[in-house]
């Protein structure tokens, strides 16, 4: 599939990236699935749809707070935006224990990306307040936890830009815990990633969506937590729960376990069941011709002067 303009191409783990006269793209999310920056063998119906329709829904609610490379959604699985100079890491912020932060605490480790975890917590538990626990952007292969301090060391980030995601990550975090909490769920954990035109820096990519966050329900979660019970969640750790269980953690050597159609059907609830919660609206589910997309998006990208 090749847009009016296009002088470039990239097929990610989950997304199909088009980049339109050098300074445009176009993101197409397909339903394929990653986890331990692997790409599971099958696709989750309506999964591109899903994360595509979250991200708009909160990039446009958070434009107070920083821009945003997002033009136009041009359909429900497509988004046309700014190409942007990528800051080379990723902002994960964690107001609970939980996921990676609670694999390497579990371990016995007390210190994960230069931040040091207090004693005594359980699986779950909120911290004081929020922690950021950065990650390099690895093109290929697996990201890695790194601190602050080696980040802006290793010129990776300046220490004036790394101040401002640093404050923007805090600001968004509490956003997207607030409109959270009007659904009943709580934002645990997330990740955003930012670019550069000149010297404005924009948040890219997609935020506050099963594969970059992980929601629990507010509901009843002092008396699970009490109890010593796992908490009701709604975030792609499931399925990364079912690899561990499996024996697959994306080391070498390890096989992808078979992933049966009771599970893909499963793990597609699921993210439906996270787009209704999260939004308040029912999933339609809405399936494009390839000649639907390519009209819709040329249609879309006459509107912009580049």
């Amino acid at each position: 599939m090749i847009f009016e303009g296009q002088t470039g191409f990239y097929s990610g783990k989950v997304r199909n990236v088009h980049t339109i006269n050098d300074n445009v793209l176009v993101m197409v999310a397909s339903d394929r699935i990653s986890a331990f920056d692997v790409i599971l063998p099958r696709p989750i119906p309506y999964k591109g749809q899903v994360l595509n329709q979250i991200a708009a829904l909160f990039l446009d609610a958070t434009r107070d707070i920083v821009p945003n490379w997002v033009l136009d959604v041009p359909l429900p699985h497509v988004t046309i935006g700014r190409k942007c100079e990528t800051l080379p890491v990723e902002m994960v912020i964690r107001g609970n224990l939980t996921g990676h932060a609670w694999r390497t605490y579990k371990s016995g480790l007390r210190m994960l990306c230069g931040v040091a975890l207090p004693e005594g917590m359980k699986e779950n538990d909120f911290f004081d307040s929020p922690i950021i626990t950065p990650s390099t952007k690895a093109h290929e292969g697996h990201d890695e936890d790194i601190s602050r301090e080696e980040i802006i060391a290793r010129g990776l980030v300046s220490e004036a830009d790394y101040a401002e995601v640093e404050r923007i990550t805090q600001a968004l975090f509490a956003r997207g815990k607030a409109l959270s909490a009007e659904r009943g769920l709580i934002l645990v954990d997330t990740k955003y990633e930012f670019g550069k035109i000149g010297d404005t820096i924009y948040l890219i990519d997609e935020i506050h969506t099963p594969d970059s966050s992980r929601y629990i329900y507010a509901d009843g979660y002092s008396e699970r937590q009490a109890n010593g019970e796992a908490q009701k969640q709604l975030s792609k750790e499931f399925v990364r729960e079912w690899l561990i269980d499996h024996d697959f953690m994306g080391k070498e050597g390890q096989q992808v376990p078979e992933m049966t159609d009771e599970f893909v059907q499963l793990v597609s609830d699921r993210y439906i069941e996270l787009f209704e919660k999260i939004t308040g609206q029912g999933f339609v589910k809405q399936s494009v011709s390839e000649d639907e997309i390519l009209k819709r998006v040329n249609e879309s990208l006459k509107k912009f002067d580049f």
